[in-house]
């Protein structure tokens, strides 16, 4: 089923796209199931907008990891089924819900959602893939997701009077990513694009040290770094930033210079996908609402841009948007599907 004509994209042009799809469940193995009995209406709208917008390379995010990537495999044959085939897959283990047996938020307690090495009820819950329509180069992959937060250069690590917060114990493992930081080439007509992903930590849900605040800049700024050759290999252009930074760069809370950093970075563009039509500015927010992403309930923190897809320099930007229909059925679907809008990129490869 076609939903939008003006998605339709040339075939001398790539297609890339992120999407938060709140496929998340409340544990493992129960996306699949939900997949499988071919009756859950968000499944539906989620691969009913997926390939409406009939991306070339798509990120998704908060959706379920399992080992074997059944649920992802089954999400991919339902969006075959919408009309859009991607057979290309990508997945690695999340840090959501990785248990660390220590106290990580501060609470006194272990064992909760909040004490694993991103946020997760259960290993996997809310991870990251990647679908596409072209070879994904799985043994050149490099994956961050282990890297420790406290040696990140300029770390904010959160702290109180009594020293590190939680814990000097907590931040001697703390990694990082709450979900993930992956570079991932994929070949395109012989020639590599790296597509680099991840989905930061909200910047809320804390107290005063403002530990998550802080992580959520840092997992932004780490692209920073690591484009400015920081941390290491450099990654080569032509290259993609796609994903979910939980951060806008004008409204709503958290530590904006990160963001604000990337956007501006030399080595990126960033294309400033809209949706078509212009809403009502949201009570209280100074930002372009057209550029919005995420529609939560308000007036706070209602719609915010926090999802990004950000091309390199050196890459001809064709067009861009955020599917997000003004009303009707297509509304709907859209509505269904996620609080999150997918946003998309077209570029000349």
């Amino acid at each position: 089923m076609a939903l939008w004509a003006s998605c339709a994209v040339a075939e001398t042009t790539l297609r890339i796209a992120t999407f938060t799809t709140e496929l998340q469940r409340d544990g493992p193995g129960l996306l699949l199931r939900d997949i499988l009995k071919d009756d859950d209406p968000q499944i539906d709208a989620v691969a009913t907008v997926i390939a409406a917008a009939k991306p070339d390379i798509l990120i998704l995010q908060s959706i379920d990891y399992d080992l074997r990537n059944m649920a992802l495999l089954a999400l991919r044959e339902r969006i075959d089924a919408s009309g859009w085939n991607m057979p290309e897959v990508f997945a690695l283990a999340p840090n959501s819900g990785l248990a660390t047996k220590l106290d990580m938020d501060g609470d006194g307690r272990t064992g909760d959602p909040r004490d694993a090495q991103g946020y997760g009820e259960f290993r996997g819950q809310g991870g990251m893939a990647v679908l596409s329509r072209y070879e994904i180069l799985h043994e050149e992959a490099r994956d961050y997701s282990t890297f420790l937060w406290r040696a990140l250069p300029g770390a904010l690590l959160p702290t109180t009077e009594n020293g590190p917060f939680p814990s000097k114990e907590a931040q001697d493992i703390q990694r990082l990513s709450s979900v993930g930081h992956w570079v991932l080439p994929i070949r395109i007509n012989g020639r590599a694009l790296n597509l680099m992903t991840f989905h930061a930590t909200p910047p809320v849900f804390d107290g005063p040290e403002d530990r998550n605040g802080r992580r959520n800049h840092d997992e932004i700024i780490f692209w920073v770094k690591l484009l400015d050759g920081e941390l290491g290999k450099q990654v080569m252009a032509p290259f993609v930033l796609a994903g979910n930074a939980n951060l806008d760069p004008v409204d709503g809370d958290g530590l904006k210079s990160a963001i604000k950093a990337l956007l501006v970075h030399p080595r990126l563009q960033d294309p400033t996908p809209m949706r078509d039509y212009d809403p009502l500015q949201g009570i209280g927010q100074m930002g372009d609402p057209r550029l919005d992403t995420v529609s939560w309930p308000g007036p706070e923190p209602g719609d915010l841009r926090v999802s990004y897809v950000l091309p390199s320099v050196d890459v001809t930007v064709t067009g861009s948007g955020v599917l997000w229909p003004e009303s009707g059925h297509q509304a709907d679907i859209v509505e269904m599907a996620s609080r999150h809008r997918l946003v998309w990129v077209d570029v000349l490869f």
